[in-house]
């Protein structure tokens, strides 16, 4: 099974850990000749395909890499813009490679955002008094989990749908956070976590509910 990643989310819903697990690499490279017959685009500092399907690449995918080297944000590794780069023919044929980007700092702040929003919304619309707020989404490739303290302290983890022992999972990284960022004399309440033991621990409590499926009893 696998854990993709987590985020901690302050009661304000400001972002303040994210740790990437581990991230699935859908990829596909293919040598194009000339005139290119994907459309690109700009999209937040990346170029996006936005027309043109074919051999595993999708609407939406990055530019990652050109003929073997990784691009920077939307130039090439010369610092040339890729569109201008792809429009002469004189650089052709060339080897691209497509794929999900990954999301931003800023992304992940927005989206982090969002949750916080969708939570209080979800807490709102219940009929009882009470609500726990939102604590699962479900998709096709992974599920959301989110246990929330009584401090408003957010906890959020993203698993693969089969995956056991979250609940478990979620509790031992607040008491994580209890042990290693709150009793850090350093830690400032509400404030990014920046602490090695707390990165060391977390990891460790990954790594045993991915292989254990949850937590047994002294771990």
């Amino acid at each position: 099974m696998v854990i993709f990643s987590v985020y901690v989310v302050n009661k304000a819903g400001g972002l303040i850990y994210q740790y990437d697990n581990y991230v699935p690499r859908a990829e596909a490279e293919k040598t194009f000749s000339y005139p290119l017959d994907l459309v690109l685009k700009h999209h937040d500092e990346k170029v996006v395909v936005s027309f043109g399907q074919r051999d595993g690449i999708r609407v939406g995918h990055a530019v990652l890499s050109i003929n073997g080297v990784d691009v920077i944000g939307k130039n090439t590794a010369e610092g040339k813009d890729i569109l201008e780069y792809l429009k002469d023919s004189s650089n052709y044929p060339v080897s691209i490679r497509f794929g999900r980007a990954r999301l931003s700092s800023n992304e992940k702040l927005m989206l982090a955002s969002m949750f916080h929003s969708l939570f209080a919304i979800g807490s709102q619309l219940s009929p009882e008094v009470g609500s726990s707020g939102i604590e699962m989404l479900e998709t096709d490739v992974f599920k959301l989990h989110c246990f929330q303290t009584l401090t408003g302290i957010k906890f959020i983890v993203l698993a693969d749908p089969r995956q056991s022992g979250i609940d478990a999972l979620l509790r031992k990284i607040y008491e994580i956070y209890s042990d290693f960022a709150l009793k850090n004399p350093f830690y400032s309440l509400e404030m990014p976590i920046r602490c090695e033991l707390f990165d060391q621990n977390l990891k460790s409590a990954l790594e045993i509910a991915e292989k254990a499926g949850n937590f047994g009893a002294g771990s």
